[in-house]
């Protein structure tokens, strides 16, 4: 292995999303990661889809193969003295420990922190929960809709106050798991100088309060409570989705001189009242969108870009997904990578979206490995604790 974190071992105990994408984020920099997986089921998302691909008799999710590349798959039934034995021995050897259960679960199963830390002071434990660990609602189990929801995401997302929607991917457990491995990487650095290990704590709640950004500070300093405004940025204008000829175009105008540039670009004058600054702008979007959208009307996509481009006048179309992962431009920043499955064969599935500055490979290692099956290495990890037995 390479990378930055190739002397790292993280023993991810957790499932679905949010820890599963830490301990890959870990992997992707080098870490070694070894996926405990309960016996005959394995993490919950082995079961989720369409789509599944791969032999009819054990289909394989392909929501699966998006969290878990560079991993390595035993199955341990922790109830069982066996299961114990191989995690007590697991955690004696591991950097870091990653947990996704409900508050307690842990605890009940034989291995509290302060367990953890007897049998490894140096060991970072990252736990996540769906809204925090304590408080007065801390046993709550998480998911990503909900928490988008009571976090409050969901009522600035959509098209208007009257019907807010969740974003299209789980951002909860994205930024979750984002927000814990940068959590991580700052306690193995830590440790360093204090050669003990700490507890790390996030959650889906504090994920998406975390990203509120100007939503934040325009409640707690101003008292304004943000909501849903559609496809269109609530302090700057022109700022969002347009209309022309054959798609749609988003257009981002963030100062005075590029709204000039675009304004007269296509015969409008930018001292218009009602548009000329952009407060003015931002109180009156419906007739700045109204108005370029009339000056977009008879352009076509590819004739409207180049202009504005050729302006200096940041935009972009709209691509499905599709069109994303054909992209030259998506695949030459090393997006997409080949890996091979030991079922599917050579596959190609999304990559690290880090790149370091040599530029000879995505993420922090040269070679990436595929999603495990289930228990795909449990001979070989069990071999290699008992190699690395103490005589």
């Amino acid at each position: 292995m390479s990378g930055p974190l190739q002397d790292i071992t993280v023993v991810d105990l957790s499932r679905a999303l949010a820890g599963p994408h830490a301990a890959m984020m870990l992997g992707d920099m080098g870490a070694r990661v070894i996926k405990v997986e309960t016996p005959g089921t394995g993490d919950d998302t082995r079961g989720w889809g369409p789509p599944f691909v791969g032999p009819e008799d054990d289909p394989i999710s392909t929501y699966f193969l998006a969290a878990n590349r560079n991993k390595e798959s035993i199955t341990l039934d922790l109830k069982s003295d066996d299961g114990r034995d191989v995690l007590t021995r697991l955690v004696q050897r591991a950097d870091v420990l990653i947990e996704n259960f409900r508050p307690g679960v842990l605890d009940r199963l034989g291995f509290p922190v302060e367990r953890l830390h007897e049998l490894n002071p140096g060991l970072v434990v990252l736990a996540i929960s769906g809204f925090g660990h304590d408080g007065p609602q801390g046993g709550r189990a998480g998911y990503d809709q909900i928490a988008q929801g009571e976090a409050g995401l969901m009522s600035v997302t959509g098209p208007d106050p009257d019907n807010p929607q969740r974003i299209g991917v789980p951002i909860g457990d994205l930024l979750a798991g984002m927000y814990g491995a940068y959590g991580v990487a700052s306690a193995l650095h830590e440790r360093h100088t204090t050669g003990v290990g700490r507890v790390v704590r996030t959650s889906l709640l504090a994920a998406v309060v975390g990203a509120h950004a100007f939503h934040g500070t325009a409640y707690t300093v101003a008292g304004q409570v943000g909501r849903a405004q559609g496809n269109h940025h609530p302090a700057l204008s022109p700022y969002g989705l347009f209309h022309c000829q054959d798609g749609d175009i988003q257009v981002a105008c963030g100062s005075e001189s590029l709204w000039v540039k675009l304004a007269e670009a296509f015969g409008i004058d930018p001292a218009t009242p009602g548009m000329a600054t952009n407060r003015e702008r931002s109180t009156n979007r419906d007739l700045v969108t109204a108005t370029l959208n009339t000056a977009f009307a008879d352009w076509r996509l590819d004739d409207l870009l180049p202009r504005l481009a050729e302006l200096g006048i940041p935009s972009g179309e709209v691509r499905t997904i599709d069109r994303v992962y054909d992209w030259d431009q998506t695949r030459s920043q090393g997006l997409v990578v080949e890996v091979d499955h030991s079922v599917l064969g050579p596959i190609e599935i999304p990559g690290p979206p880090i790149r370091f500055d040599d530029n000879a490979f995505a993420g922090g290692r040269e070679t990436h490995l595929a999603p495990p099956t289930l228990g795909q290495h449990d001979a070989s990890i069990r071999a290699w604790l008992d190699a690395d037995e103490p005589a």
